[in-house]
């Protein structure tokens, strides 16, 4: 049994118990919630390691729960949408979550998501650049690796975990050019399927974080190749 709580939000009754059936299959422990209000308030309750969240809610919608999430928690969040929407993933993944399925779905799929994304918190070796327990310094930009921190001139920076394990690979090898298929390979090693469009995101929201705490250079544009860590010296 899995001593990890899911916590599931979703209206619609049919699709909670297609997911909870997947979870209790898999033996994750699970709780239920079924309105946007009702999910906060289970997840101070029960204190998920991961939020399986429709996007669609009654009244306040997943992306306004999300919201709400990240003013307190760095809890995992993996959105559910009826619509393979390109700005509801956007905006999802720029809000902090941490993958995105549209339905309708594969239970066996999802159940593979849900798994990649505790293994990526629970196991901050998994990403396996530097040694556990080194340092990586770049200008003003600083990351422990088995720690994860990462801190700007000594200011603390909340990262997402796939948000750390792209910064991670890229200031493994400062001065390398890694196109997206790479980041992929190195920071979603176990995922199934990721688009150039989801990195893109990640890459955006990595910047806007450091460039808030006073690095606006952490990451540059190779354009028609990818991206490389920046000189991390100014807060422009």
């Amino acid at each position: 049994m899995q001593t990890k709580t899911i916590l599931v939000v979703d209206d619609d009754p049919n699709i909670r118990e297609v997911i909870c059936f997947a979870l209790q299959k898999a033996s994750y422990i699970h709780e239920v919630a079924t309105n946007g209000k009702d999910a906060l308030d289970k997840a101070v309750l029960c204190s998920p390691a991961l939020v399986i969240l429709d996007i669609g809610l009654p009244e306040m919608d997943g992306l306004d729960v999300c919201r709400e999430l990240r003013k307190k928690s760095e809890v995992p969040i993996l959105f559910l949408s009826a619509r393979d929407d390109e700005i509801d993933r956007i905006i999802g993944l720029e809000l902090g979550a941490d993958d995105y399925v549209t339905k309708p779905f594969s239970p066996r799929e999802l159940i593979a998501r849900v798994g990649v994304i505790l293994k990526r918190y629970g196991a901050p070796q998994s990403v396996a650049i530097p040694a556990e327990g080194s340092s990586l310094a770049h200008g003003l930009l600083c990351l422990e690796t088995e720690e994860r921190q990462v801190s700007i001139d000594g200011n603390d920076v909340t990262l997402t975990a796939i948000e750390f394990d792209i910064l991670t690979a890229l200031m493994s090898r400062p001065k390398i050019v890694f196109t997206r298929e790479r980041i992929l390979e190195r920071a979603y090693k176990d995922n199934i399927h990721v688009s150039d469009r989801t990195i893109d995101s990640h890459i955006r929201n990595i910047r806007a974080k450091l460039g808030s705490a006073g690095c606006g250079d952490a990451i540059e544009t190779v354009h028609g190749v990818g991206f490389r860590l920046g000189p991390c010296e100014n807060g422009s």
